[in-house]
C-alpha cells in the first residue's frame, strides 16, 4: 500500500501543479490559452478513455504487472516533461503521465478491497483520500514557489525521485493480490467506450474552456456522439455474457447511493476549486502563490482528516458522517455565495476549511460503503465505474462552473455604466463567482436528499469467505 500511495500522491501532485504554470508556459512556448488548455484537457481525455477499460485490465494482468506498467509510463512521462523544450514534447509527456495515473488509481482501490476486510476498509480508503485531496492541495503552492524561484521544469524534477522510490518499494514488497481470469476482450465494447467516454469528457472539457462555450459545433457534436456511443455501449454490456464493464453493479442500491455521493462531491470540489483561485487572483488581485497559500490549510486538513474519517466510518457507519458533512458543505457554500470584495482573507480561509472538512466526511465513507455492497467478483467493475464517472462528473462540473461564471460576468458588465473599469471587472468576477457557489450549493442539497437513503452495508459471510 505504501508504494501505491507514494506513487498516487506524486501523480496527483504533478497533475495539479502544472495548472498554475499554464500562463507561464503560454509565454515560454508562445502558445494561446486554448492550446495550453490541452495540457489539462489531454490529461482528462486520456483518463476518460482508459478508466472504463481498467475493470478488464485488472482481470487480465497481475497486480505487479499493472503496477510496473503504470510506473514505467509515469516515470517516462515525468522525465520527458522535465526535459521538454517545446509544447509537443510536454503534451506527449502529459499523455504518458495520464496513462500511468489511469492504471494506478483503480489498482489502488481494487487492492484495498481485496487486502482489507470490510471492518478495516474505511481507514485504508481514508489514506487514499489523503492522496487524492492533499496532493492536489500542495500542488499549486509548491508549483508557485518553484516557478517563482526556479522554473516550471522543476515541478517534474521534484516528482521524479519519489516515483523511482515508489517503484523500488513496490518491486520489493508488492504482492499479486488479484486473480487473473482473462475474460473475453470485445473490441466493439472498447471502441464504443472510447468514443462514448472520450467524446463526453472532451465535449465538456472544450465547453469549459469558455471561448465559444456550449454553442461551439465541436462541443455539441462531441457530446451528442459520445452520448449515443454510451447508450450503445451500455446495451452491449447488458447483453454480453462477459462484459467489459459489468453494469450489474447498478443492481446494488448502496453502490448507487455511494456513487451519487461521490459524483456530487466531485462536482462540488471541481466547480469550487476552479472558481475560488480565479476569484482570489482576478477579483481580489492576489498573486498565484498567495492564492495557493490561502487554499492550503483547508485542503491539507481534508487530507489529514480522511484517514480519521475512515476509522470513524469503520466504527459508526456512513450515516453519521455523510449527512452532517453535507449540511456543513451546504452551509459553507451558502456563505460563499454571499462573498464580496470586502470579505476578509480570514473568512475565505475559514470557509474553505469548512468546505474541505465537510467533503472529507462525505467522500470516502460514501465510496467505501458503496463498494462494500458489491460481491468480490464485481470489485474491478465497481472501481472502474466509479473512477470513470468521476472523470465525467469532473469535466461536467468544470464546464458548468466556467460557463456560469462567464454568463454571470457578462450579465453584470452588460448592466454596468463603466464595463471596462478595473473595479467593475472585479465586481463582475464576484457576481459570477457567487452564482457558481450557489450552483454548487444546489448540487449539495440534491446530494443531501440522496444521503438520507444511505445505510450501513453488512458484508455477508459468503462474501467474506470468497474474499479470503
Amino acid at each position: 500500500m505504501s508504494s501505491l500511495l507514494i506513487c498516487g500522491f506524486v501523480g496527483m501532485f504533478s497533475e495539479t501543479a502544472l495548472n498554475i504554470a499554464i500562463s507561464n508556459l503560454m509565454d515560454v512556448f508562445h502558445i494561446s490559452a486554448a492550446t495550453a488548455q490541452w495540457l489539462t484537457t489531454g490529461f482528462l481525455l486520456t483518463l476518460g478513455i482508459l478508466m472504463p477499460m481498467t475493470g478488464l485490465l485488472l482481470q487480465w494482468f497481475t497486480t505487479r504487472q499493472l503496477f510496473m506498467a503504470s510506473l514505467a509510463s509515469s516515470i517516462i512521462g515525468t522525465l520527458i516533461a522535465a526535459l521538454a523544450v517545446n509544447f509537443e514534447m510536454l503534451m506527449a509527456a502529459r499523455v504518458l503521465q495520464a496513462i500511468g495515473m489511469g492504471l494506478l488509481i483503480p489498482l489502488m482501490f481494487n487492492t484495498i478491497l481485496i487486502v482489507y476486510s470490510p471492518e478495516k476498509r474505511g481507514a485504508a480508503m481514508g489514506f487514499v483520500g489523503l492522496v487524492i485531496m492533499f496532493a492536489p492541495a500542495t500542488g499549486p503552492t509548491v508549483a508557485g514557489l518553484l516557478i517563482e524561484y526556479l522554473s516550471w521544469h522543476y515541478i517534474f524534477w521534484l516528482s521524479l525521485p519519489f516515483l523511482v522510490i515508489g517503484l523500488l518499494v513496490g518491486l520489493k514488497y508488492l504482492e499479486n493480490v488479484t486473480e487473473v481470469t482473462k475474460p473475453h476482450i470485445d473490441l466493439l465494447s472498447i471502441v464504443l467506450s472510447t468514443i462514448g467516454f472520450g467524446g463526453v469528457v472532451f465535449g465538456f472539457s472544450k465547453a469549459g474552456e469558455g471561448e465559444a462555450g456550449w454553442s461551439s459545433p465541436i462541443v455539441v457534436q462531441s457530446i451528442v456522439v459520445g452520448m449515443i456511443a454510451l447508450v450503445l455501449f451500455a446495451l452491449r454490456q447488458i447483453w454480453m455474457r462477459e462484459p467489459m464493464m459489468n453494469l450489474r453493479v447498478f443492481r446494488y442500491p448502496m453502490f448507487i447511493v455511494g456513487l451519487l455521493m461521490v459524483l456530487s462531491c466531485m462536482m462540488i470540489i471541481l466547480s469550487s476549486m476552479i472558481i475560488l483561485p480565479m476569484y482570489l487572483q482576478n477579483g481580489m488581485k492576489l498573486s498565484a502563490f498567495a492564492a495557493g497559500l490561502m487554499l492550503l490549510p483547508g485542503s491539507a486538513l481534508n487530507g489529514i482528516l480522511s484517514p480519521r474519517m475512515g476509522r470513524l466510518f469503520d466504527k459508526y457507519g456512513p450515516k453519521w458522517l455523510v449527512i452532517p458533512g453535507l449540511f456543513i458543505v451546504a452551509a459553507v457554500l451558502w456563505f460563499f455565495s454571499g462573498i464580496t470584495l470586502a470579505s476578509s482573507i480570514a473568512l475565505i480561509v475559514a470557509l474553505h476549511i469548512g468546505l474541505m472538512v465537510g467533503i472529507s466526511m462525505v467522500w470516502m465513507p460514501a465510496q467505501t460503503n458503496g463498494l462494500n455492497q458489491l460481491p468480490p467478483e464485481l470489485y474491478p467493475h465497481g472501481t472502474a465505474v466509479m473512477n470513470t464517472l468521476q472523470q465525467v462528473a469532473g469535466a461536467i462540473g468544470t464546464a458548468v462552473a466556467v460557463s456560469i461564471l462567464t454568463k454571470g460576468m457578462e450579465k453584470y458588465l452588460h448592466e454596468s455604466t463603466a464595463p471596462n473599469a478595473p473595479a467593475e471587472m472585479a465586481n463582475a468576477m464576484t457576481f459570477g463567482s457567487q452564482n457558481v457557489f450557489f450552483f454548487a450549493m444546489i448540487v449539495t442539497v440534491i446530494g443531501l436528499a440522496v444521503a438520507f437513503f444511505i445505510r450501513r452495508v453488512v458484508v455477508s459471510r459468503t462474501a467474506m469467505s470468497a474474499m479470503h
